[in-house]
């Protein structure tokens, strides 16, 4: 009976109150604070989510109101959003890196009242919001720290607004129940902004049906139970995390484990040991720089059995783990590695228990990818959006490939536009564009299928390849393809390169714009006996511009045997003399880059790449987390870098 209820529920508040009956005493958030893990079983947190819900019905939030959602990921903002979900009103999770400048667009479109908030530091932003939009009413904060003194209108401590709560449903001990019947699966779950790659962010709707159908297609067919464990660490305003840390979570009844701060990620991933594992690329490129640094830090023999148990895996790794036929020697070199070498790699990641691992959210360099699985992490590519409720394509087991997405998950329709553009057709589309008819229109056609921006086909296997962004992806002046974001990826996989800016489309050849991996190659530096006093310093050496271009050259020789791409090498690059930044506009807050905003910002280095130049000067107005702004400046080195004869042309 439990589980045909859990299967019937169509609503987050209605999968909270069928766990909490069917798992009380099961663990569903862990949140570790000043080193110890607290743990709320599914039946403590939904009684304290009833608490939250009468609170904020105290308040005056009402169905259709919306509510915004700020900070780190912690199990009490989790609570206030189901507790909004609740009583009808609308969860909007916001960045909580975001300055308030950048927060104040979304609260007015979303005509944002109420707000529940991590910390001081959130309720300081929530302050400067108010003073350019005072419809902002009530600020609930959940870590008291440093507001004793602070005695502005509408501040509300989490512990006060259950005390109200308590004093609702004392007279009202019925309101939470009825609040919740009243919902529909139509309803809008949640309001969540897109990144604003390219202009204004929109508000994409999605439902309480949209978001769940969702999460059980996936957890279908990775056979997810309430046995896994998961760890909560990326941005709740984006929707991956969304997913995994909540609708999927409340599908299931997982457990959702919150780290201490963004600083001891690592450190708790390894002590909880998640089993189902969620990262966007970049963060499986900073992991792996992590590594790399170790290695080199290492002696000549630890040096020199990694890369030689590396190269045992690079050969038969992705070969067995997905069960195919290897030899019997190459079966006890891998073992011997892994006891020697995958394992304490493995356990020293945090992903010794990972048992699916997925990347999303922008496409992942093949060499990063294989790296991964070639040391036994399943590691899985998935294809979705924001307004695609993120799943759209998975890789099945036995069926992962570094060149495609997998195929379309069930439920989901996709085809191939005379353009190459890809559209579809999933019950976890969008509903609209929060109050932008005209974007929503843009997006999908009378027939309901959805326009995804992305440039692709279905291979002979029917799984998705992804090309690049439809309206990035282009050609240099003789008609050779050029894919930017290809290009980048290789480039990123290099440990000592953060980020990276392919340059060609309608231009005679291909150059970039690159960021150093400071840690990195600071690090290498040292080893050297380089002094340096800084970003600026560090890139600007000889040494650095010669290790980059060496990184540089390796990837061109990569890109000469491609048919497609060999002749879209890459012949000049420089090294930016700052780190691109969401706070300077030039990533957006989930680390894409804002490519067009780049090129213009930029766009005197950009002439020197194709004026033949050797150097330039530059001068760039920066932000400081503090709000202020200031000036940096450089002379920039541009370096030509040796490319090679595409296999085609050689042929």
């Amino acid at each position: 009976m439990s589980a045909s209820a859990l299967a019937a529920a169509d609503s987050f508040p209605r999968l909270l109150l069928e766990q909490a009956r069917v798992r009380p005493q099961h663990p569903a958030f862990r949140e570790k604070a000043f080193g110890i893990w607290q743990t709320w079983t599914w039946g403590q947190a939904a009684a304290e989510v009833k608490r939250v819900a009468a609170g904020l019905h105290a308040l005056g939030v009402a169905r259709g109101d919306h509510v915004a959602i700020v900070g780190e990921n912690r199990p009490r903002l989790y609570f206030a959003m189901m507790a909004a979900q609740s009583l009808g009103s609308i969860p909007v999770p916001l960045y909580q890196d975001a300055v308030a400048a950048e927060m104040v667009y979304v609260f007015e479109d979303a005509e944002i009242r109420f707000a529940v908030v991590e910390d001081q530091e959130q309720v300081d932003k929530m302050l400067e919001v108010r003073a350019a939009y005072p419809a902002l009413a009530h600020i609930i904060y959940e870590d008291a720290s440093g507001l004793r003194g602070y005695t502005q209108p509408g501040l509300l401590a989490y512990a006060d607004l259950l005390t109200r709560g308590d004093a609702v449903l004392t007279a009202q001990p019925q309101l939470f129940d009825d609040e919740v019947a009243i919902g529909r699966s139509s309803d809008t779950a949640t309001l969540f902004y897109t990144s604003g790659t390219t202009g204004r962010p929109k508000g994409v709707v999605q439902t309480h049906a949209s978001l769940i159908d969702r999460a059980r297609a996936c957890s279908t067919l990775e056979k997810l139970d309430s046995s896994e464990d998961v760890l909560a660490y990326m941005p709740m305003a984006w929707i991956g995390q969304s997913i995994f840390s909540y609708a999927q979570a409340l599908v299931t009844g997982y457990t959702v484990n919150c780290p201490e701060s963004p600083n001891t990620v690592t450190n708790d991933m390894c002590e909880i040991g998640p089993t189902y594992y969620f990262a966007p690329p970049r963060v499986f490129e900073n992991l792996l720089t992590q590594v790399m640094i170790r290695m080199e830090d290492a002696g000549a023999i630890k040096r020199r059995l990694f890369h030689f148990f590396m190269g045992v895996a690079k050969r038969v790794g992705e070969r067995l783990l997905n069960r195919a036929e290897v030899g019997i020697g190459d079966q006890l070199l891998y073992r011997l590695g892994d006891l020697l070498v995958y394992g304490p790699l493995r356990n020293m990641l945090g992903m010794s228990r990972v048992r699916i691992g997925y990347t999303a959210g922008e496409a992942i360099g093949p060499d990063l990818f294989n790296f991964y699985r070639s040391i036994g992490v399943n590691l899985k590519q998935l294809y979705g959006s924001t307004e695609t409720a993120v799943f759209v394509c998975i890789q099945p087991d036995g069926q992962v490939r570094a060149d495609t997405v997998g195929p379309p998950v069930d439920g989901v329709q996709v085809r191939i536009a005379d353009n190459g553009e890809i559209l579809l057709k999933s019950p976890g589309l969008l509903k609209e564009y929060y109050r932008n008819p005209q974007a929503t229109a843009e997006v999908r056609d009378p027939d309901g299928w959805y326009r995804t921006g992305d440039a692709g086909y279905l291979d002979a296997d029917g799984h998705l390849k992804i090309i690049d962004r439809a309206n990035d992806v282009g050609k240099l002046a003789d008609g050779t393809l050029f894919a930017p974001k290809y290009i980048e990826n290789k480039l990123k996989f290099f440990p000592h390169i953060k980020e990276a800016v392919a340059l060609g489309n309608g231009r005679s050849e291909a150059c970039a714009l690159i960021n150093i991996d400071f840690e990195s190659i600071g690090n290498w530096a040292e080893r050297r006996g380089l002094a340096y006093g800084g970003y600026i310093d560090l890139a600007g050496k000889p040494e650095t511009l010669d290790l980059i271009a060496e990184c540089v050259e390796k990837v061109n020789a990569d890109l000469a045997v491609d048919p497609k791409l060999g002749g879209s090498q890459i012949h000049r690059f420089l090294i930016l003399h700052k780190e691109l930044d969401p706070d300077d506009d030039e990533l957006t807050r989930t680390r894409k880059v804002r490519r067009r905003f780049v090129g213009e910002k930029y766009q005197v280095l950009i002439d020197a790449l194709y004026g033949g130049r050797k150097e330039q000067f530059v001068e760039t107005q920066v932000k400081f987390e503090d709000g202020r702004t200031g000036r940096l400046s450089a002379t920039l080195k541009i370096r030509d870098v040796k490319t090679f004869a595409p296999l085609a042309r050689a042929a």
